[in-house]
């Protein structure tokens, strides 16, 4: 049995989407998706987005702060990984690169060097290159900048 999804008209889902902003800061293209499965026609969806961004529920420069925010402090993702997380949610280019900009230099670089050190242990390899490409890989992985990843290794005699 297949649960139906809710349909509500606009005033009903523009109180909804207040609260579903107000909970956490949300993209205007995942409010977007939410008003659709709402039952909400294109217009009517446009008109509550531009409604919270006028009483400030809404705002995708603030949400970009607050994503970069989390994915790098708690997450400890690298800006690479940040980035696509933003451009998937739509978020224009020059607020991500505005975001991006408020992590400092030495925190990023300090976070390379803490996420290189606890995984190093764990990497079961003997032959160096090779346990250097999987640290690597894994760095890369976690949205971390190639160049900057050699330079830290080299830096902190872990390559």
């Amino acid at each position: 049995m297949e649960k139906s999804k809710p349909v509500y008209d606009k005033r009903a889902a523009s109180a909804r989407a207040e609260n579903y902003c107000a909970y956490q800061e949300r993209s205007q293209q995942e409010l977007r998706d939410k008003l659709y499965e709402w039952g909400l026609h294109h217009d009517e969806v446009e008109e509550v987005i531009s409604e919270l961004i006028l009483n400030n529920f809404l705002n995708e420069e603030r949400f970009a702060m607050a994503y970069v925010s989390g994915k790098f402090n708690i997450k400890k993702w690298g800006k690479i990984k940040i980035k696509q997380g933003l451009k998937l949610k739509r978020v224009p280019e020059k607020m991500i690169i505005k975001a991006l900009n408020t992590i400092d230099y030495d925190d990023y670089v300090g976070a390379i060097l803490a996420a290189a050190e606890k995984k190093a242990p764990f990497i079961a390899e003997k032959d160096p290159y090779k346990k250097k490409y999987k640290l690597v890989t894994y760095l890369m992985g976690k949205g971390f900048e190639s160049n900057l990843i050699s330079e830290v290794l080299k830096a902190n005699n872990l390559s």
